[in-house]
């Protein structure tokens, strides 16, 4: 353990029931049970779960999941990250979330996204852009250490086929997706005592006055963080996701914010990705199938089988550079060196707190990335 690391900055975990080459989706889910398990164990605060659907991960039932979750531990905190509003009602959400609320009372963290609404906007910015080739990039940048990699142009993922077909499987035709804000604003509503729908007021059973904590999370400067701010929500800044943005995020949160009954000052979560072994080499070792996972999502394929780093392919110089700023900024090494990167996320950022995501083929060297980062952090002596 860090001797000098007296009082660690909190640290969560967000998982995806990621499902390794060779297995299932329900080992994935079981899993991901005995991950939340021994994450309590260890010290860690919260233990959040991604929503994707119609790909290799076992979370798409994200809140049955969290529910099953929560009855295996005891007191860590369990949540979304995020739900994506496009796919729910507010309604259907609150009743969820209020229902587990009901049997496990203030453990429940409610991570809401806008990933429906991003891929409508980005759709619509796409068709309307002047032909000719794109504005330049921002360039790279370290930034008191940190590295801000050039953006990357996500459109091309939104527009996928898989997306689309995904949107109309989870989506009634014809429906409209509301307005973020306006979402973010009924789910509060409802939690704080009743929606008005006409002349009607509405009330949620179960889930009004639920003791759930909201959510916002968000990869830019846009929308997401500024909602956050404005609702005096909690943001989580995703560096795992969008590297390049994380600053403009936080800083957008930050100068949008104003307080509420929920929170007085501004609070921000940032994320990472991590592989952590008892050295460097190993965990380089079991992190190198990383950028084959990265590249099936981003070329629309979606998240497939983590493949086993003893048995997989390279990547082509081109695969490795469409997929080279997530690959730079995964923080792989031994407990010490992934320690000293998250301290500065940390201070770069200002976090008030860090959640990290950790996918391995293996399952027990999954498990002993968590191990080990939490006894390197000073949670708890977790490497006896």
């Amino acid at each position: 353990m860090t001797a000098e690391r007296t009082a660690p900055l909190p640290l969560s975990v967000l998982d995806l029931a990621p499902i390794s080459d060779g297995s299932t989706p329900a080992e994935a889910v079981r899993r991901s049970i005995a991950l939340a398990r021994a994450a309590e164990e260890w010290g860690y605060r919260r233990f959040w779960l991604a929503e994707h659907h119609f790909v290799s991960v076992g979370s798409s039932s994200t809140a049955t999941l969290i529910a099953l979750v929560a009855a295996a531990t005891e007191s860590i905190r369990v949540g979304s990250a995020a739900v994506q509003l496009g796919h729910h009602t507010a309604a259907s959400v609150v009743e969820a979330f209020g229902t587990i609320d009901a049997v496990f009372p203030g453990r429940l963290d409610l991570g809401l996204g806008r990933s429906g609404q991003r891929r409508t906007e980005a759709l619509a910015a796409a068709a309307a852009a002047p032909k000719g080739p794109p504005p330049a990039a921002e360039p790279e940048r370290l930034v008191d250490g940190l590295l801000l990699p050039e953006p990357f142009a996500g459109a091309s993922i939104l527009s996928s086929p898989l997306i689309g077909a995904t949107a109309a499987a989870l989506e009634f035709e014809g429906a409209t997706q509301p307005d973020f804000a306006d979402a973010v604003s009924d789910i509060l509503a409802l939690l704080d005592g009743g929606l008005r729908v006409g002349d009607v007021e509405l009330h949620a059973v179960p889930g009004e006055h639920a003791s759930v904590e909201v959510w916002v999370f968000g990869s830019s400067k846009g929308q997401s963080a500024q909602v956050a701010g404005a609702e005096g929500l909690p943001f989580v800044a995703n560096y795992h996701v969008s590297p390049a943005t994380v600053l403009e995020a936080v800083e957008a949160y930050r100068a949008n914010f104003r307080p509420s009954a929920r929170l007085s000052e501004p609070y921000v979560v940032v994320s990472a990705d991590v592989v952590v072994a008892e050295d460097d080499s190993t965990a380089t070792h079991l992190a190198s199938t990383y950028g084959h996972w990265v590249h099936d999502i981003r070329t629309g394929r979606g998240a497939q089988p983590y493949l086993d780093p003893d048995s997989a392919g390279q990547l082509t110089g081109e695969q490795l550079a469409f997929v080279d700023d997530r690959i730079r900024t995964q923080f792989v090494g031994s407990p010490s060196t992934v320690a000293e990167r998250l301290d500065t996320l940390a201070r770069v950022t200002g976090a008030d707190e860090l959640v990290i995501t950790s996918v391995t083929h293996d399952f027990d060297d999954r498990l002993r990335s968590h191990q080990l980062l939490a006894a390197e952090w000073g949670l708890t002596d977790s490497r006896r």
